[in-house]
């Protein structure tokens, strides 16, 4: 398996115009997955619903966990 580094030190052999279509590739496809990532657990969530799997909560409980989420004091 090439190493990190091993890539980068590839990627510095090409002219700068390719290193730049190589990133815009990546940052695309990356952006992609992300998507795909977010409409997998969408379905999931839904189909959780539907099953009965979640409970209704308040508005300002979710509000107080993300905020607990997003400082990183309540990682799961």
């Amino acid at each position: 398996m090439i190493t990190l580094d091993q890539a980068i030190d590839t990627v510095q052999q090409l002219p700068t115009e390719q290193q730049e279509i190589l990133v815009d590739i990546i940052y695309h496809r990356h952006l992609e997955k992300r998507r795909r990532e977010i409409a997998e657990d969408a379905k999931k969530s839904i189909a959780d619903f539907h099953a009965g799997k979640l409970q209704p909560q308040s508005v300002q409980k979710i509000i107080s966990e993300l905020r607990m989420t997003s400082d990183g004091t309540n990682e799961s």
